[in-house]
C-alpha cells in the first residue's frame, strides 16, 4: 500500500521548482552587487528651496535625477532616479535610449523641466522638480504620453549617507523604502506603485530584470546591505507625482513623503517659486541682456549653501567624473566640500550683487567653524569643519581678512579672536605657500601673494581701528615689503615663452620655487603634465594683483605678461576667448576624452575668461566679449562649467568645442565670477576690489 503522505514531499518540491523565482524568495540573494559609483558631474539643473526646514537638494543630468543631498549638502543619498518604458518586446531607458531636453520654466526660480522622448516619437516623459519648502521631500510631477499598452517603470538607485554600499531596500505597502542606521528614504506615488522589487545592481535589480524579460518578473520585498536598486511599475501613468522623502527612520521618511504628496505638486511648486522670487528682489539689476543668467547664477550660488551650517557654501553639488569614482566608502568628498577660497569667491559675488546677508553668514562660518586655533584655514573641509585636504594654501589664509574688511566686520571680538591670529599666521608663514590656488605645487605664487598682501592691508586697518598700532604697523610693513619684491621674486627674464624684447622687460611665471625666477628650476606640474623649466610655465594668476588693487592695469610687466598668456594658453572658441589654467596642465579629460583619473589634459576654465574680463574693465576697455563667452559656455540649463572642451576635434564622448566637460557643472566659482563680471561691467570698475588696498598702492580715491 502506498503511503500518500510520502508522495506529498516530492510533489511539493516539484511545484517549488516550477514556480517563478520571485515567489520563492522574499529577500534578494546575491548581495552586495556590483561596485557602486557616482554619476556624471555635467549637471544641467540643481535646486533646493529657500527655507532651512527643507534639508534636501537635487541635481539633474542626462534626462534623469542624479545625486540628491540630505540632510546636509555634503552628504549624497541618491545615485539616480529614472523611468523605463516597455511595450513587452523592447525596453527604453531614459538615460540610455531617449533624447533629452531641459527647460527652465520660471526665470526667477530654480524650477526645471526635463523632456525625454524616444527616437521614433512614440512617447514622451515630462518631469518637473520642486522640493517641499516645509519638509525634506523632493516632488517630481510626471506626464507620460504614449500607447496605452506601454508600461512605465520607475528605477530608484539609493546611495544613502554618501555611499552606494550598505543600503537596504524594502517594499512596504506600496512604498519603496531604503535605509541605513540613522537615515532613510521613501518613494511614494500619487497613483500607486505596483510590482515593487528590491535587488542588487548587476545581479537581480530592476534594470537587469527589464532588459532580460522586457517586464518585471522578479519580486523581492527586501534586499539587505548592498548596492541596491529599487523598481516598481506605475499604475495609471498618464499624469502623477512622485514624492521622495527623507528622514532618520523609514517611518519618518514615509510620513514626510506622504505629507508632501498630500499638499499636491501645484501648492508645493508655488511656495517653492515664491521663496526664490522673494530672494531675487534684494539683488541689483544688471543689463537686460544678462539679467536672466545673472539671476540664475545668484540662485545657484545661494542654493549651494548648507541649511545646518549656515554660510557654508560648497564648491559644487558634483563629484567630478563621478561615473568613474567608486562610492564604496562614504569618504569621497568630490566638490561637495568647503574651500575658503571658493567661499570667498561666492561671498564676494553675493556681496556686490546685493546679498550681504549671505556673505556675512559665509564670513561667520569661516571664522567660527573653519578657522583653526593658529589662525589658519584647512585646504578644504566637511561642513562641520573637519579637514579633508591637508595642504596649507596661504591665499585661503588671507581671503577672510579681505572679506571682513569689505563687510565692515571690524569690531574688537573679530579682531582679537579671528583677524589677529590670521594675520600673524600669514606674516609668519608667508609669502611662500605649500600649494597655490590650483592646489598642486609649492612656492611663490602671484595669485597667492596678491591675496596675502591685500589681506594684510585689510588686517592692518582693522588693527588700527582697535588701537593695535604695533600690529597695524607690522602688517602694513610686511605687505609693503612683499609688494616691493614682486618683480624680483616672480618675473622671469630668461623664459623661452617670451620674445627677446619681452624678456628684456620680463613676464610673470605661474610659480617660483624660491625667490630666483631665472635659476632654471625644473618644476613637476603634477597630474601627468610633466617636468618643465619653471620659467616656461605661465598662468593668469598675476591678474589678482590688479583685481585686488596692488598693481595698476597698465603696469608694463602686467601688459607684457598678457602677451605671453595670449600666445600660450588663450584659445578662441566658437563662443569667445577661453583660457587654460596654465600650459601643460594635466587636470582634465584624457586625449581621447576619457575621465581624469590622475592624468589628463587640462581644458578651458570659464572663470578665467571672467577674470580677464575684469582686467579689461579696469583698463577701461569693454568686457563684452568675455561676458558673452561666459554666457555661451553655459549649458542648456544655464549652468556654467568648471571646464569647457578646448578643441574642435570630436571624441566618442561627444564633447563640443566651447561646451562643458565631465569635471564639474555648475562650479560655484564660475557662476560667482559671471555675477561679478556683469556687475563690474555695469559699474565700469572692479566693484569687489578692496578700496583700502587700491588707495594704499595705487593712490585711488575709492570708497
Amino acid at each position: 500500500m502506498i503511503d500518500r503522505k510520502s508522495l506529498l514531499v516530492p510533489v511539493f518540491l516539484l511545484l517549488l521548482l516550477l514556480l517563478p523565482a520571485g515567489l520563492l524568495a522574499q529577500t534578494a540573494p546575491g548581495g552586495p552587487g556590483n561596485m557602486p559609483t557616482w554619476t556624471s558631474a555635467s549637471k544641467k539643473g540643481v535646486g533646493t528651496s529657500m527655507t532651512t526646514q527643507s534639508k534636501v537638494w537635487f541635481t539633474l543630468e542626462g534626462g534623469r535625477l542624479t545625486e540628491v543631498y540630505y540632510p546636509r549638502i555634503d552628504t549624497a543619498d541618491v545615485r539616480t532616479l529614472e523611468f523605463a518604458v516597455s511595450n513587452g518586446k523592447h525596453v527604453w531607458l531614459e538615460s540610455r535610449d531617449m533624447h533629452h531636453a531641459i527647460e527652465r520654466i520660471d526665470n526667477r526660480a530654480l524650477l526645471f523641466r526635463q523632456i525625454n522622448t524616444d527616437a521614433q516619437g512614440h512617447f514622451t516623459i515630462t518631469k518637473t522638480y520642486a522640493t517641499d519648502p516645509d519638509r525634506s521631500t523632493l516632488l517630481i510631477n510626471v506626464t507620460f504620453s504614449g500607447p496605452a499598452s506601454d508600461s512605465l517603470y520607475v528605477l530608484y538607485h539609493p546611495a544613502l549617507d554618501n555611499s552606494g554600499y550598505g543600503n537596504t531596500g524594502l517594499a512596504d505597502h506600496g512604498v519603496l523604502v531604503a535605509e541605513k542606521p540613522g537615515m532613510a528614504s521613501a518613494l511614494v506615488s500619487s497613483v500607486g506603485l505596483e510590482h515593487l522589487s528590491n535587488g542588487f545592481q548587476g545581479v537581480n535589480d530592476g534594470y537587469t530584470d527589464l532588459l532580460l524579460h522586457h517586464r518585471l518578473t522578479w519580486s523581492y520585498s527586501r534586499a539587505n546591505n548592498g548596492n541596491v536598486i529599487q523598481v516598481a511599475r506605475i499604475d495609471s501613468p498618464a499624469h502623477f507625482t512622485l514624492a521622495l522623502g527623507f528622514g532618520a527612520t523609514p517611518q519618518a521618511a514615509i510620513a514626510t513623503a506622504r505629507a508632501s504628496l498630500a499638499r499636491g505638486f501645484a501648492a508645493v511648486r508655488a511656495q517653492y517659486a515664491a521663496g526664490w522670487h522673494q530672494y531675487l528682489t534684494r539683488l541689483h539689476r544688471v543689463s537686460p541682456a544678462y539679467q536672466r543668467e545673472f539671476e540664475l547664477a545668484a540662485m545657484v550660488v545661494r542654493a549651494h549653501e548648507d541649511k545646518t551650517y549656515r554660510g557654508a557654501i560648497i564648491a559644487s553639488m558634483t563629484i567630478p567624473w563621478g561615473f568613474a569614482v567608486s562610492s564604496a566608502k562614504p569618504t569621497v568628498g568630490g566638490y561637495h566640500l568647503v574651500w575658503a577660497r571658493d567661499l570667498y569667491e561666492a561671498a564676494s559675488s553675493l556681496m556686490v550683487a546685493g546679498d550681504r546677508i549671505t556673505a556675512r553668514r559665509a564670513l561667520d562660518y569661516l571664522y567660527n567653524v573653519q578657522q583653526r586655533p593658529n589662525g589658519s584655514f584647512p585646504q578644504n573641509s566637511w561642513l562641520d569643519g573637519r579637514p579633508y585636504g591637508t595642504a596649507e594654501q596661504m591665499d585661503e589664509d588671507s581671503y577672510p581678512m579681505i572679506l571682513a574688511w569689505q563687510l565692515g566686520d571690524t569690531g574688537r571680538a573679530t579682531w582679537e579672536k579671528h583677524v589677529r591670529p590670521e594675520a600673524n599666521f600669514v606674516v609668519s608663514h608667508g609669502p611662500a605657500t605649500q600649494e597655490e590656488r590650483w592646489e598642486e605645487v609649492p612656492g611663490y605664487s602671484p595669485s597667492t601673494i596678491a591675496a596675502e598682501i591685500a589681506g594684510l592691508v585689510c588686517a592692518s586697518a582693522i588693527a588700527r581701528k582697535n588701537g593695535a598700532i604695533a600690529d597695524a604697523t607690522k602688517y602694513m610693513k610686511t605687505a609693503d615689503d612683499w609688494a616691493a619684491h614682486l618683480k624680483q621674486w616672480l618675473v622671469t627674464t630668461t623664459g623661452d615663452l617670451g620674445t627677446p624684447q619681452e624678456n628684456a622687460l620680463g613676464y610673470f611665471m605661474r610659480i617660483d620655487n624660491n625667490t630666483n625666477p631665472n635659476d632654471g628650476y625644473m618644476l613637476d606640474i603634477r597630474n601627468g603634465g610633466g617636468v618643465w623649466n619653471e620659467s616656461d610655465i605661465v598662468d593668469q594668476g598675476f591678474l589678482e594683483l590688479v583685481r585686488l588693487g596692488i598693481l595698476p592695469a597698465n603696469n608694463p610687466t602686467i601688459e607684457n605678461s598678457l602677451k605671453v598668456i595670449d600666445r600660450t594658453i588663450r584659445v578662441e572658441t566658437p563662443f569667445g576667448p577661453g583660457f587654460h589654467r596654465y600650459n601643460h596642465d594635466g587636470y582634465g579629460e584624457t586625449f581621447y576624452g576619457g575621465p581624469w583619473r590622475g592624468k589628463g589634459i587640462g581644458r578651458l576654465w570659464p572663470l578665467l575668461t571672467g577674470e580677464r574680463g575684469e582686467y579689461e574693465i579696469e583698463l577701461g576697455r569693454s568686457a563684452k566679449p568675455y561676458i558673452e563667452a561666459m554666457l555661451h559656455f553655459a549649458n542648456a540649463g544655464g549652468m556654467i562649467p568648471e571646464q569647457v572642451w578646448d578643441r574642435a576635434n570630436p571624441t566618442h564622448y561627444h564633447f563640443v568645442f566651447g561646451q562643458g566637460t565631465g569635471s564639474a557643472t555648475p562650479l560655484v566659482w564660475s557662476m560667482a565670477q559671471f555675477m561679478r563680471l556683469v556687475i563690474d561691467a555695469q559699474a565700469g570698475r572692479i566693484v569687489e576690489q578692496p578700496a583700502i588696498v587700491a588707495n594704499h598702492f595705487l593712490k585711488h580715491d575709492r570708497k
